[in-house]
């Protein structure tokens, strides 16, 4: 990532459409379910929450590098999570 700020976009981009694909998914998919889509929503919203933090937050004594490929490695991971639990 070229900077905090273009990190932090590219976040809120994935998580809006994560949340728009988990709530589409569980309302009009196969076997409609519209608490699943409320939990699938809140947990999108706070794993953007917390990642959008910890990009504001560096952990001290780590490289700046280092650390925002880490996050960025766990975001994608944590992404790929949802994804599963939407295709369920």
């Amino acid at each position: 990532m070229a900077n905090k700020r273009t990190l932090k976009k590219s976040i809120e981009a994935i998580c809006g459409d994560l949340f728009v694909n988990a709530l589409a998914f569980s309302l009009y998919g196969p076997t409609p379910d519209p608490e699943n889509a409320k939990s699938l929503g809140s947990s999108i919203i706070k794993m953007q929450d917390n990642f959008i933090r910890r990009i504001s937050h560096p952990e001290p004594g780590m490289k700046a590098k280092e650390y925002y490929e880490n996050l960025w490695k766990e975001f994608c991971a944590q992404v790929g999570e949802i994804q599963d639990q939407i295709s369920i």
